[in-house]
């Protein structure tokens, strides 16, 4: 079986390469290429990514090379994990925001906008080579905005499906609080990406008992302060957020956070410097222990799952992925993405029936929902008038004057990489 991941000189890439290694059994990997046009530091992970293979035993080949072309011929699957400008785009994401006093986050609002414009059109191009030299080939996408992105590699007609770290994350924080086998621990996951909310937890499988009540009754003070909400939250809607709702439920308080500190882009550009000074040691033949800081929790696990039910017969599986609704949740319509529990097999992935959201929760969700179609569709065909709407319609702007203000920022930094800007 072949692999190919584009992006492959992310500092992200040896927690992928561990997974790899360590769940060899569930998904027997032959060859696997990292591919990025970042060629000494490719070569560096690339090193690295060989010895961690190499302590591990296993036998598959690892190579790396920066035609993309080249490199996703005769690939299985290809998975995406780009940051189009790098860092330095994302620390204005993080910041001409705020300038607004709207927040600043690479995923939401005025600045996941602004890496949804910057990511679509990038995207699309290497799926359709992807198509003309692997038209078998599945593309897992873990690129943010990863509900958008998924949405335009299905409306282009490519076999996709978006993974998100956020579900299996909660999955192992409460197996550990429940302690249970993370195995045992089966999620009601439902919303949009980083957007969701855990309106069960199930112990035994999907039909198990649900044990949230219990859960948010003993834990709950350690569950709100990894949210970083107060537990009265929790108590009042019965139900555990994703720490993305941070950003809706505690926005003017976020705001002045945000203001008041340096942006993570800079922190983790300086634990990028640190990691990649850590991969140069020949002697490292394992991810490091700060690559857990760098984000990305659990990321490898979910992508090996994930490409074994698509690819190895470790199939029907279920998992929480990013596919299109198909009517599951009946206020969307049919070819919105959503992320939910599905049943993933080699045809690909079929969301199960979820419980009725609650109209707290479902309306904004719907209103997301159309924030995200209004922003794939500024992605695909440009122009200050769809930026501007899409800003108008996100639930963190909703005002003309703000979404005057944030269309031109965004505009202004974001020139070199829109051509029609």
């Amino acid at each position: 079986m072949k692999l190919a991941v584009v992006g492959g000189g992310s500092t992200y890439t040896p927690e992928l390469i561990d997974g790899f290694a360590r769940l060899r059994d569930t998904l027997p990997v032959s060859e696997l290429v990292l591919i990025d046009p970042a060629a000494e530091r490719l070569e560096l992970i690339g090193a690295l990514a060989r010895r961690i293979f190499a302590r591990q035993d296993h036998p598959g080949l690892i190579t790396t090379t920066s035609d993309l072309d080249a490199g996703v011929a005769g690939a299985d699957a290809v998975l995406l994990q780009l940051r189009i400008g790098g860092q330095a785009a994302r620390l204005q994401d993080e910041t001409w925001p705020l300038e607004c006093g709207c927040v600043g986050q690479e995923t939401t609002g005025a600045g996941g906008l602004a890496k949804a414009l910057r990511t679509v059109p990038v995207v699309l191009d290497i799926a359709e080579r992807v198509r003309r030299a692997s038209p078998d080939a599945w593309i897992i996408d873990f690129t943010n905005p990863v509900g958008i992105v998924t949405r335009a590699l299905l409306r282009a007609g490519h076999k996709a499906v978006g993974l998100c770290n956020v579900a299996i994350g909660f999955q192992r924080k409460f197996a550990a609080l429940l302690d249970v086998a993370p195995a045992e621990v089966h999620l009601d996951h439902v919303g949009l990406n980083h957007l969701t909310w855990e309106l069960g937890v199930r112990v035994g499988g999907p039909g198990g008992r649900d044990v949230l009540p219990e859960l948010l009754a003993g834990h709950g003070d350690a569950v709100a302060a990894d949210l970083r909400l107060p537990r009265a939250v929790l108590d009042r809607l019965g139900v555990v957020p994703s720490y993305y709702l941070r950003y809706f439920y505690a926005h003017d308080a976020v705001v002045r956070e945000l203001g008041d500190k340096p942006s993570r882009a800079a922190e983790v550009a300086a634990m990028e410097r640190e990691l990649l000074a850590l991969y140069a040691d020949p002697a490292l033949d394992e991810k490091p222990a700060l690559l857990a800081k760098r984000g990305g929790a659990f990321y490898s696990e979910a992508a090996v799952d994930l490409a074994a039910a698509l690819l190895a017969g470790g199939g029907p599986a279920v998992q929480v992925v990013n596919t299109y609704n198909g009517g599951t949740l009946p206020f969307l319509p049919d070819d919105a993405v959503i992320e939910v529990q599905a049943r993933v097999d080699g045809s690909g992935a079929a969301p199960l029936a979820v419980p009725a959201l609650d109209p707290l929760f479902a309306g904004l969700v719907s209103h997301v929902s159309a924030y995200e179609d209004l922003a794939l569709d500024a992605a695909l065909r440009g122009g200050r008038e769809r930026v501007f709407k899409a800003l108008l319609a996100h639930p963190l702007v909703g005002q003309f004057d703000l979404a005057e203000g944030l269309t031109d920022r965004l505009l202004a930094h974001n020139k070199e990489h829109l051509p029609w800007a």
